[in-house]
């Protein structure tokens, strides 16, 4: 019979493994926020200067190198780009499962045995 305390530190350890195949899985992560904006152009005379603004566009934004950025994205793009903003949180959600894993496999004194693969 095993010790209860190696049944679960081989479910943390398989968790661990479930995780890390998710990650590889993710394909197009984008880390950043998607908004709508509508806005007015650069022609004196168009109905955009009296209230009926040119829009939704969609943008992303991205922070690179510490300033944010702003990105207009194609209609064709829009579905791709959402769906990585979602993978980017789910990315994070990951992230924070992995760090509370690795943080009970530390507790148990077992983190060392895996830490350097």
């Amino acid at each position: 019979m095993t010790k209860p305390s190696l049944d679960r530190r081989d479910a943390l350890l398989r968790e661990r493994w479930r995780l890390y195949r998710e990650l590889a899985d993710l394909g197009c992560v984008i880390r950043g926020s998607i908004f709508e904006r509508f806005s007015t152009c650069s022609r004196p005379h168009c109905s955009c200067h009296a209230g009926r603004r040119h829009g939704p566009r969609v943008y992303v934004a991205v922070t690179q190198r510490k300033r944010q950025r702003q990105f207009y994205v194609p209609k064709r793009e829009v579905e791709a780009v959402r769906a990585g903003v979602r993978q980017y949180h789910r990315f994070l959600e990951i992230l924070d499962q992995l760090t509370t894993i690795h943080l009970k496999l530390m507790r148990k004194g077992v983190l060392h045995d895996d830490a350097t693969r």
